[in-house]
C-alpha cells in the first residue's frame, strides 16, 4: 500500500489538505501518512531551546494530529507523525522519502477565495524542491466528502516537448483510482489591440488540436480518453470556459525551466492555478520511478 503525505498543520489548509489526501488515499488503495513538521536543531538563537518547551511543542503537535486524524472516517488508513526540519518544505520532502510517498499534499496559503487557491510560502517552497509530485488543496477543499471518489483527471497538456511524462503519471493515476482522464489544451492570445485575432485563435486552436491528438495516439493498448481545446483571450479565461466536476484533479507538469526531477510551477500553470476550483497536481518533468502508483 502506498503513501499520500499530508503536510498537516492545524488550520483551515491543514484541514482541506487532510481530506484531500484522504480521498485520494481511499480511491487509490494507499494510506495517509500526516506529518506535522516542527523547527529543527538549528533554529535560531532567539528561539526557547529548553527541553520542557520541546516536549510541550512536540505534545502540542501530536495532540493537534489526533484531533486532526479524527476527523477522518474509521475506514481511511491514516497516522499521524511529528517531523523536525529546517523549514515546513524541507520536512516534508524528506517525509515523502521516508514513507515511500507518491504525492505531497499541501493547503492553500491563508487568504485564498473560497475554492479557489492562493500558493503560500511552504506550497512555494515545495515546488522548487519535491521530487514527487505535488498536490495543492483549494480553499474549502474539506467540504467534498472524503467518500466523494476521483470522477474524473483532467491533464493539462502543453504545445511544448515534455508531456510523456505528465500523461504517464495521469494515465498510471486514473488507472489506480478508476477515475475517466481527459486531456486539454489551452489555446490563447494576448495581444496589442489591432491585431488579426481571428488568424493567430485559428492557428493556435489547430496546433493545440494537433497536440492533443498526438497524446491520445500515445496512450497505452485500452486506455482511452477525452479531449477538449480551451480557448479565450487568456490562460484564465480559456480555464473559466472548461466544465470542472467538484470532485475531480488536475494534472500539470512542471516549467521547462525547471531542474530535473525538481518542481517549478511555469507561467501558465500559475495562471490556471488562479481560476481552477478543483485541486491541481504539478508533475516533475522527469520522474525516477516508473510513474505514480498512489
Amino acid at each position: 500500500m502506498s503513501a499520500v503525505l499530508v503536510g498537516y498543520t492545524a488550520t483551515a489548509e491543514g484541514a482541506d489538505a487532510l481530506a484531500l489526501g484522504a480521498r485520494l488515499a481511499l480511491v487509490t488503495g494507499g494510506r495517509v501518512e500526516a506529518v506535522l513538521v516542527l523547527p529543527g536543531d538549528d533554529r535560531g538563537a532567539a528561539d526557547p531551546s529548553d527541553s520542557g518547551y520541546d516536549r510541550h511543542l512536540r505534545d502540542t503537535a501530536r495532540e493537534w494530529l489526533r484531533d486532526g486524524l479524527a476527523v477522518l472516517p474509521a475506514h481511511v488508513p491514516a497516522k499521524g507523525h511529528v517531523r523536525y526540519g529546517e523549514s515546513f518544505a524541507a520536512g516534508l520532502v524528506t517525509a515523502a522519502a521516508e514513507f515511500g510517498a507518491e504525492l505531497i499534499v499541501v493547503g492553500a496559503g491563508g487568504g485564498g477565495l473560497r475554492g479557489r487557491h492562493r500558493v503560500g510560502s511552504v506550497a512555494s517552497e515545495l515546488l522548487h524542491s519535491s521530487d514527487v509530485p505535488v498536490v495543492l488543496a483549494p480553499a474549502d477543499a474539506r467540504e467534498v466528502p472524503v467518500d466523494a471518489g476521483l470522477p474524473r483527471i483532467t491533464a493539462a497538456i502543453g504545445t511544448r516537448p515534455g508531456a510523456d511524462v505528465l500523461l504517464e503519471e495521469a494515465v498510471s493515476l486514473a488507472a489506480a483510482s478508476g477515475a475517466a482522464l481527459r486531456l486539454v489544451s489551452l489555446a490563447t492570445i494576448d495581444l496589442p489591440a489591432g491585431a488579426d485575432t481571428g488568424v493567430i485563435r485559428l492557428t493556435g486552436a489547430t496546433h493545440a488540436e494537433a497536440v492533443l491528438e498526438q497524446a491520445r495516439a500515445s496512450l497505452p493498448p485500452g486506455v482511452t480518453a477525452s479531449a477538449v481545446v480551451a480557448t479565450g483571450d487568456r490562460i484564465e479565461d480559456a480555464v473559466g470556459e472548461l466544465e470542472w466536476l467538484p470532485a475531480e484533479l488536475v494534472m500539470v507538469g512542471s516549467s521547462r525551466l525547471a531542474q530535473p526531477r525538481r518542481l517549478f510551477l511555469g507561467s501558465t500553470a500559475s495562471k490556471m492555478l488562479r481560476e481552477l476550483p478543483v485541486p491541481m497536481v504539478v508533475v516533475p518533468r522527469t520522474r525516477g520511478g516508473a510513474g505514480a502508483r498512489a
